[in-house]
């Protein structure tokens, strides 16, 4: 169904059973309600996690993967069932409801395994309290024991993310305590490189070389050593931190943008896998115990921002009567101070509620837990099984069509979004599906293309899969994939 872009077992009901069932070697599949109750019944285990981390422990091994990018990414909510915590969504630029999923993924934009939120928390608290256990405990490491002994510069592995968990002091105790490296961005750049000092390299990101002009110098924030790379781009200088002692200046910049695989990864998920949909609706309580932003200090201090808003306009204000009241002539000076006058006591005012209201907040905790929130507003969570089960299997179709556009690479060397057009072309095309008990064969042929180029593709494809001598589950019919041209 994800493969074929059928979004929710409701859409199963404009499709052939009968059709659909031929391709899975069944007389017919299950319909919508059928499918819901299986479904219902899987999700009721409750093993998801255990599946998705089993996958995830395969997938790295297989890879042999030391470096892992993570992002944040909300799954917007619009329903009324749940009471939940607001998240800033970048896509919309808007604070909404939603539940914050925390994703793992390749330098490729391959997924491995996805961590979800409880209420607000943020990327640098998720990194320190479940991602990084989850890495040391669940992944493989590349380098063993013995190698990290020998070579004291050796990083287990290296993580990459945005300027969300900016934390030198984080990024020292990363690499003291369990020899991680980190690539990010620097916040709050004020100084500038001489351009001279900038050299020009050549950097390949996802298929295309791109020439970069970069400059490399040792930093130190907050008492902590790091190398800081430096991009040039036209006058802009964009900095990249990173505590990796073994990578040369040219592969912390290629790791580093790198990033965007990941915010490919979630863009084409949303647009072609309906990424965010829920297949159940079902709400769960939060641990009782649980801290949280306490909602009334922080409606106190939106009106104190809000307060101070004002005061610094009304200064602004009584700052420009005092300039002109010292340019204009004399017989102006009387209209002058009651303007002045005036200003000064809305000030005194607004002034007035800021003493209030900071008052006010000091009498209220900044935190409280879940139990003691009123019922009206007390935050609960979704349901999130059945979301994690079917983002599982969309992560397995996700890597299944990037596996088979590496295969058309040679006939679209330039265009990733082009490979995907044809997988999904072919996914959607007709096919003739032919079984010899006599030879154990199982031949698909599939129908011709648009056009001989991605007839050709597909040709040069099909032979690198008839070489793999694949079984079709459950038989011992080999596939033999054919074009019909």
């Amino acid at each position: 169904m994800y493969l074929r872009r059928i979004k929710n077992p409701e859409q199963l009901k404009y499709h052939s059973p009968g059709e659909f069932g031929k391709i899975m070697g069944l007389d017919r599949i299950p319909e919508a309600k059928c499918l819901r109750g299986k479904l219902k019944e899987i999700c009721s285990q409750e093993s998801s996690g255990q599946w998705n981390m089993g996958l995830a422990n395969q997938w790295s091994s297989e890879e042999n993967n030391e470096f892992y990018y993570i992002d944040g990414h909300v799954q917007v909510y619009t329903g009324y069932k749940a009471k939940l915590g607001k998240k800033h969504v970048s896509r919309q630029k808007l604070c909404l409801p939603g539940m914050q999923e925390f994703w793992v993924n390749n330098k490729d934009g391959m997924p491995y395994f996805y961590i979800t939120g409880q209420v607000n928390e943020k990327l640098l608290e998720m990194l320190e309290n479940q991602i990084i256990p989850t890495l040391l405990n669940e992944m493989p490491s590349k380098y063993t024991e013995q190698e990290m002994k020998e070579d004291p510069d050796l990083p287990r592995f290296t993580i990459v993310f945005d300027r969300e968990a900016y934390s030198p002091v984080f990024f020292q105790k990363l690499w003291d305590k369990h020899r991680i490296a980190v690539i990010t961005y620097r916040k709050n750049v004020k100084d500038k490189w001489d351009e001279n000092d900038f050299s020009e390299y050549t950097v390949d990101i996802e298929g295309n070389e791109t020439k970069m002009k970069l400059e490399e110098k040792p930093v130190e924030l907050n008492n902590v050593s790091m190398r800081e790379v430096r991009r040039l781009s036209g006058e802009h200088q964009t900095s990249v931190i990173t505590t990796n002692k073994k990578l040369s200046i040219h592969m912390v910049a290629f790791y580093m943008f790198s990033r965007w695989t990941q915010e490919n990864f979630f863009k084409y998920l949303r647009q072609d896998y309906d990424f965010d949909r829920l297949l159940q609706y079902a709400v769960e309580q939060i641990d009782k115990d649980f801290a949280v932003n306490n909602p009334e200090y922080n409606n106190v201090t939106y009106k104190l921002g809000k307060i101070r808003e004002k005061i610094s306009r009304k200064k602004a204000v009584l700052y420009e009567l005092q300039e002109d009241n010292l340019k204009a002539d004399l017989d102006k000076a009387n209209e002058y101070l009651k303007k002045q006058i005036k200003t000064r006591e809305e000030l005194k005012t607004l002034e007035n509620q800021e003493k209030d209201l900071l008052e006010k907040r000091s009498q209220i905790p900044s935190q409280m837990k879940i139990e003691d929130m009123p019922d009206n507003i007390r935050y609960n969570k979704l349901n999130i099984e059945s979301k994690r089960f079917q983002n599982i299997i969309k992560m397995i179709c996700y890597r299944a069509e990037t596996s088979c556009a590496n295969l058309l690479s040679d006939g679209f060397k330039k265009s990733i979004n082009e490979k995907r057009t044809l997988v999904k072309s072919i996914i959607n095309s007709h096919a003739d599906i032919i079984p010899n008990y006599q030879t154990n064969q199982l031949t698909i042929k599939i129908y011709t293309q648009a056009n001989p180029r991605m007839n050709l593709a597909i040709k040069n494809a099909v032979q690198l899969l008839n070489e793999t001598e694949t079984k079709y589950p459950g038989t011992n019919l080999v596939l033999n994939y054919k074009i019909a041209t």
